[in-house]
């Protein structure tokens, strides 16, 4: 049973930043893809950043490229989200995704991650 807990969400100012982290227990995760994406109220959900199985490749939405870096610690078993120039647009609820090299399609895809955590609250206050 694959699980993933995110924490490290909350409430910061425009400008600021925050971290949220995303522990994952039930697998190995070394040759999994990990994944955050986030949903805002009455929007669909965004991809936000992916960090492959290799971790040598990372992708990232438009809106946060530049601003946002994602990393993982696969000894660990985790995957941080660093978010730096927050803006009010960031507010949302951030997921944590994970899918293994069994499954294909683009990182920015969330129907290519069957493993989902529960979500972290990132409200950012102008």
């Amino acid at each position: 049973q694959v699980q993933l807990v995110e924490s490290g969400g909350g409430l910061v100012q425009v400008g600021g930043s925050l971290r949220l982290s995303c522990a994952a227990s039930g697998r190995t995760f070394t040759n999994y893809a990990m994944a955050w994406f986030r949903q805002a109220p009455g929007k669909e959900r965004e991809f936000v950043a992916a960090n492959s199985w290799s971790t040598s490749d990372t992708y990232y939405g438009d809106s946060v490229k530049g601003r946002f870096t994602i990393s993982r610690d696969n000894a660990k078993n985790t995957v941080a989200l660093q978010m730096n120039s927050l803006k009010p647009d960031d507010t949302a609820v951030y997921y944590c995704a994970a899918r293994s090299s069994r499954f294909s399609g683009r990182y920015s895809s969330d129907g290519s991650y069957p493993y989902w955590g529960q979500g972290t609250q990132v409200t950012v206050s102008s």
